[in-house]
């Protein structure tokens, strides 16, 4: 269909622009809108992580090359050369035009309008964020070894519960930086900033896109593979969906469930086996502690995207817009602002920030906003002083599959 053959399309293009042959392939290459997806998106983000991993292996194995190099006048140039194209060719993640402009047969790929990204992490989001326990640390509390049938039981079935919280050790008198770095006197005030203990009902909504390598778990080396969720008292089985013989299943499915805090925290995603006979055989499962991603001041709930737009491919999905999450942020960090001036700047603490200031609805009807520069303040929170820090991007995360009978080893 049309749509694959402009998700090939992009795919290509993801990679620096590919084969624009005669002038009528040009013109079909031009991205309608409407033609546009999440897959389109998804596609063009796994290209640019891609290539910077081809680059990141080639910097390494350059730099392997370097240290087994003599250090002949000759090879300095050469090193040296190679550096200026590997400058080139990083260019900065949402800046695809400048990656194109560098391909020099595409001229006319300059002004075309690109498709935005999302961030593709080859690994847990907890591994990017130090495991969101920014201030909620988790201890799991074990029940005493007396009264197991044997010693040896692990750790793992010891656990009866979880202990979430954080403990700050101070000396008093309190030293003056910690009081400047408060901005108020902590002795009254420590906890400030703290949720309640009241539980909290939430809406978790789960996108799986796709599995890859799976274990075989079939005799012809290929498995039937469907997911299986489960969160608190919620357990969906999402069987009559399952893939037949593939151990590279893209599923794009995404699933809605209730939960409340801190009851129905630990959200349990499964990979199984469908079988016609016997039970389904369970190939793996990764655990996600949603009450931390929760609370994290990374703010991971839903990921901030690249641009704000109302319609189209691109919709903003979060139930906040960028001017409320930004106006929330700044409350709680006690962190001035923000003050939107005339010519399209906001001003956050000592920081200006500018960006655009309309925006276009279905109808191209402009119309005067502030949310791109809230949206420019959120993508650089780190820069904020004292409360900023980076936030959780549009993403999507890749989590290993691990069974419990076979430990440690990646399904």
């Amino acid at each position: 269909t049309e749509e694959e053959k402009e998700k090939k399309k992009k795919k290509k293009k993801g990679g620096g622009g590919g084969g624009a042959g005669g002038g009528e392939e040009v013109e079909e290459e031009e991205p309608d809108e409407s033609m546009l997806d999440w897959w389109s998106k998804y596609f063009a983000s796994i290209e640019t992580m891609k290539e910077q991993l081809r680059q990141q292996e080639a910097a390494a194995a350059e730099a392997e090359e370097k240290e087994e190099m003599e250090i002949g006048e000759g090879s300095k140039a050469q090193v040296k050369n190679k550096d200026k194209d590997k400058d080139k060719s990083k260019a900065p993640k949402d800046d695809k035009k400048k990656k194109q402009q560098t391909v020099p047969e595409l001229p006319e790929k300059k002004n075309k309008p690109k498709i935005d990204e999302l961030k593709v992490f080859n690994k847990e989001l907890e591994a990017e964020f130090d495991n969101f326990e920014d201030w909620l640390h988790t201890f799991n509390l074990l029940r005493g070894k007396i009264g197991d049938n044997d010693d040896n039981a692990t750790e793992e079935e010891r656990i009866v519960g979880r202990f979430k919280g954080s403990m700050c050790v101070y000396k008093v008198p309190l030293p003056d930086d910690i009081t400047k770095e408060a901005g108020y006197d902590p002795t009254f005030r420590m906890f400030q900033g703290i949720p309640t203990n009241d539980p909290i009902n939430v809406l978790v909504r789960v996108y799986i896109v796709r599995a890859t390598d799976l274990h075989p778990a079939d005799i012809n080396g290929k498995a039937d593979p469907y997911i299986a969720i489960k969160l608190g008292k919620t357990d969906i089985k999402d069987k009559e969906n399952y893939i037949s013989k593939q151990l590279n299943p893209v599923f794009g499915k995404s699933f809605d469930i209730e939960a409340t805090f801190p009851m129905e925290s630990m959200l349990t995603v499964a990979i199984y086996d469908w079988d016609l006979v016997g039970t389904d055989d369970l190939i793996g499962e990764t655990k996600i502690d949603l009450e931390n991603r929760f609370y994290s001041k990374h703010r991971a709930t839903c990921g901030v995207s690249q641009t704000y737009s109302i319609h189209g491919y691109n919709t903003w999905r979060d139930p906040m817009k960028p001017s409320q999450i930004l106006s929330k942020l700044c409350k709680e960090g006690k962190v001035d602002g923000p003050h939107f001036g005339p010519g399209g700047r906001v001003k956050v603490a000592n920081r200006v920030f500018t960006g655009p200031t309309e925006i276009e609805d279905e109808n191209g009807q402009k119309k005067p906003t502030d949310e791109h520069l809230a949206l420019a303040v959120l993508r650089h929170w780190e820069d904020i002083p004292r409360a900023g820090c980076r936030l959780v991007p549009e993403h999507v995360e890749t989590r290993p599959l691990l069974n419990p009978d076979k430990p440690g080893i990646e399904q």
